[in-house]
């Protein structure tokens, strides 16, 4: 029997690989603001589509972070990958702490740009409504869009995001993957966790902020770093990607030389 294989394109030719990891609202064109300007020559970055997302949007599954954590040590078998870094958004960011506990010899640095903690996130009352029903109701996916970047952002952005994230996504896995992104609390499984590991959380961002960061990132991982985006919210790869570009591959190149390797 065939085991599922993420669908994924590859960018460039670097010895260091790294995979990029949706979040809940988009597939692995999120990444595309952030494509043109990367540095393919230091770095192999693999996009991925998670279950229920882009080319996976029919793909059945659990559409959980665990799920997709396996999904992705198995497609570094596939594509040769012995150890490698991971860069997750968001839902995408609780994927790349999945993995602290799945495969942690087998990772070089985790980056999470806006991650969602591996306690998960509580939606009390009218908030957990709100997310709940932006399945269905595209005015909520809205919503939720305009309040994670501080309410300022141009209203024929907001509708573009809203009309990718209703593409590219299958609402019932939409649906599901919010009960683990923001339910599952899996904390006791990766802190302590030796990866290096950076959070990029941007200032206009209410729920991952960066001082949510401190609370549990910097927190929970020894080798920790935060970098604060002044000018982003929730979505730093459309509203500043050349600072996120630097933050992130600045941290990533200080491992090209190997000295994590040996550990």
């Amino acid at each position: 029997m065939t085991s599922f294989v993420l669908p994924h394109e590859v960018h460039g030719d670097g010895a260091h690989k790294v995979f990029a990891v949706h979040g809940w609202f988009a597939d692995r064109s999120a990444y595309a603001p952030v494509l043109p300007d990367l540095d393919r020559t230091t770095f192999t970055y693999a996009l991925v589509d998670l279950r229920g997302y882009g080319e996976a949007r029919d793909a059945a599954g659990s559409y959980t972070t665990a799920e997709a954590a396996g999904d992705l040590v198995e497609l570094a078998d596939r594509l040769g990958w012995d150890r490698f870094s991971v860069i997750g958004h968001s839902m995408g960011g609780a994927v790349a702490q999945r993995l602290l506990s799945v495969a942690p010899r087998r990772l070089r640095r985790i980056v999470g740009v806006s991650p969602v903690p591996a306690s998960g996130l509580p939606l009390p009352g009218e908030q957990g409504v709100l997310f709940a029903d932006a399945a269905h109701k595209p005015e909520n996916r809205r919503a939720i869009i305009d309040i994670t970047t501080g309410e300022r952002r141009p209203a024929a952005w907001l509708d573009r995001m809203v009309d990718r994230s209703l593409k590219c996504s299958d609402a019932k896995a939409f649906r599901a993957w919010l009960d683990s992104w923001a339910g599952d609390d899996f904390r006791a499984d990766v802190e302590g966790g030796e990866v290096p590991a950076l959070a990029v959380a941007g200032e206009l961002d209410p729920a991952l902020s960066p001082e949510l960061m401190r609370q549990t990132w910097m927190s929970w991982y020894p080798r920790a770093e935060l970098v604060s985006l002044p000018c982003a919210g929730h979505y730093a790869m459309d509203e500043t990607p050349l600072e996120l570009i630097s933050a992130v591959e600045d941290f990533l190149g200080a491992d090209t030389a190997g000295e994590d390797d040996a550990a």
